[in-house]
């Protein structure tokens, strides 16, 4: 008896020791979850979204394994982001912290903002009004400016302007070194981005983590308060693809 107990237990060991390891590789090579803590993102991403981030798209660096082990020199199978594409990358001034933006400047670009439109090689990201956002806060409605940004490759995504006349709104050229990026959130003037040099800055290619492709979860609250999914739960972003 003793000893089909032991047996018992030792195959339970191997069954979830191999599926530790699925999971490892999975997450390492494949996809890996990330939740949205911030609004940075808004409207494409909001707070309590939850979303997976495809580890392949562009290669591998040693910010792709758990805990960033330095086993990988450079990108292994690096391939470049497309000018719209919404990336999490880590921190370029930590190197810890995982961020998520909007790649709009690729390397060699010369990006500057005047009065909120996006310069990009001198000339301007095409940007049209459309409905306001509607965005609740507690118990306050405010209804924000919104508009529709049409890079130059035909990729579309709306970003909020709470103003225009921020120091943000209008900056100096920013030059894209080679092998780095200008990432900016949707969010124009609620997010830390690549125009904030000493927090954010250029992103290395190294410091790619992946690219944001659909969420699969979405609830406006605490994850954690399951007893209030009927009204917190936002069932229509739920497996919707990220533009």
């Amino acid at each position: 008896m003793s000893n089909g107990k032991s047996g018992g237990f030792a195959e339970t060991l191997k069954t979830v020791f191999w599926a530790i390891v699925i999971a490892l590789v999975i997450r390492t090579f494949a996809y890996e979850p990330f939740n949205i803590p911030s609004g940075s993102m808004i409207p494409t991403l909001l707070i309590g979204d939850y979303l997976f981030v495809s580890k392949f798209s562009y290669g591998y660096s040693r910010y792709s394994l758990p805990f960033s082990l330095p086993l990988l020199p450079g990108r292994m199978l690096a391939r470049d982001p497309e000018r719209g594409d919404v990336v999490v990358f880590k921190l370029p001034t930590d190197n810890k912290t995982d961020y998520i933006k909007r790649i709009v400047g690729l390397p060699g670009d010369a990006i500057q903002l005047k009065d909120s439109v996006i310069y990009i090689n001198g000339q301007p990201v095409k940007r049209d009004k459309v409905e306001d956002f509607v965005q609740r806060e507690g118990g306050t409605v405010r209804r924000v400016p919104r508009y529709l940004e049409t890079l130059s490759n035909g990729h579309q995504y709306y970003v909020l302007e709470h103003t225009e006349n921020t120091v943000f709104d209008s900056t100096p050229v920013f030059k894209v070194p080679p092998g780095h990026y200008f990432a900016m959130g949707d969010n124009r003037d609620r997010s830390r981005d690549s125009r904030f040099l000493d927090d954010v800055g250029y992103v290395p290619q190294v410091n790619l983590v992946g690219r944001a492709e659909f969420l699969f979860f979405s609830v406006d609250g605490s994850v954690w308060e399951f007893w209030k999914w009927a009204n917190s739960l936002r069932v229509t972003r739920m497996f919707s693809a990220i533009h």
